[in-house]
């Protein structure tokens, strides 16, 4: 049994069976047999809620280095490509892990390359937590990932390009994405889509110049979400939070 959210009103916790939870509302032992669905109660009497971790819960509970993709545009980027189970996955820029982790548990095979060996490491126990995590070769080299698993490798990906092809989905969150893109039409499969999430427009034209120039079809979002508000005095977007994400230049081999 992997780890397990309990949860109460507005917290919420991870723990893995067997360990304990110790807060202002009590102490609680959480059982090595706990299943989803259950109810535990606090030595003060608080009940919480057993829930498995979904996607979703990733993005919350997952250990950062630094700000993950948010779901929204993992969102876009799945209904854009229809990345499936099977499918084959070339990520580079892996940070937080989050992407790579939903897309492996949405069933496809993902290779995920980050540069910072500290990040790269703390996307591996993050793989772990979501269940997905790759197998390592015996010589401590990454080997390919299988269904619904991600393997990350620590690296440059432009240091691998010449051994990497075949790939359904192409997918970067780095500032070398155009140096990337260059290579996509022989890194992709026949129809095969390209997705790169840019935080500023400056380095989305220059993926849209490198796609184009690589043959894609390409086209270009900006992610713009914004929560509504509900009362008694009425109904309007809420003024708190940042509403634009950033830019999703997505491109078909």
């Amino acid at each position: 049994m992997t780890a397990v959210l309990l949860v109460t009103d507005d917290r919420e916790y991870l723990r893995e069976p067997g360990d304990r939870l110790e807060t202002d509302l009590g102490v609680l032992d959480v059982p090595e047999d706990v299943e989803p669905g259950e109810t535990l109660e606090t030595h003060l009497g608080t009940e919480f809620r057993v829930r498995e971790l979904r996607g979703p819960d990733l993005f919350h509970h997952f250990e950062r280095t630094g700000a993950p993709m948010m779901p929204r545009d993992i969102g876009l980027i799945a209904g854009h490509t229809g990345v499936a189970a099977g499918d084959r996955v070339l990520d580079a820029g892996t940070g937080t892990g989050v992407l790579a982790a939903y897309l492996a548990r949405a069933g496809a095979s993902v290779v995920t390359y980050e540069q910072d060996a500290e990040f790269a490491d703390v996307a591996r126990e993050n793989m772990a937590l979501a269940g997905v995590g790759g197998a390592e070769s015996e010589d401590g080299a990454a080997a390919a990932a299988g269904p619904g698993s991600a393997t990350v490798r620590t690296g440059d990906v432009c240091d691998a390009l010449d051994d990497l092809s075949g790939f359904d989905l192409v997918t970067l969150d780095t500032e070398d994405a155009p140096s990337v893109v260059e290579h996509a039409a022989d890194l992709l499969v026949s129809g095969g889509f390209l997705a790169v999430y840019s935080p500023f427009v400056e380095d989305s034209r220059a993926v849209v110049e490198s796609a184009r120039e690589a043959g894609l079809a390409v086209e270009t979002y900006e992610t713009i979400q914004r929560e509504m508000d509900f009362d008694e005095r009425g109904t309007r977007p809420s003024t708190a939070g940042v509403g634009h994400t950033g830019y999703l230049v997505f491109g078909r081999n």
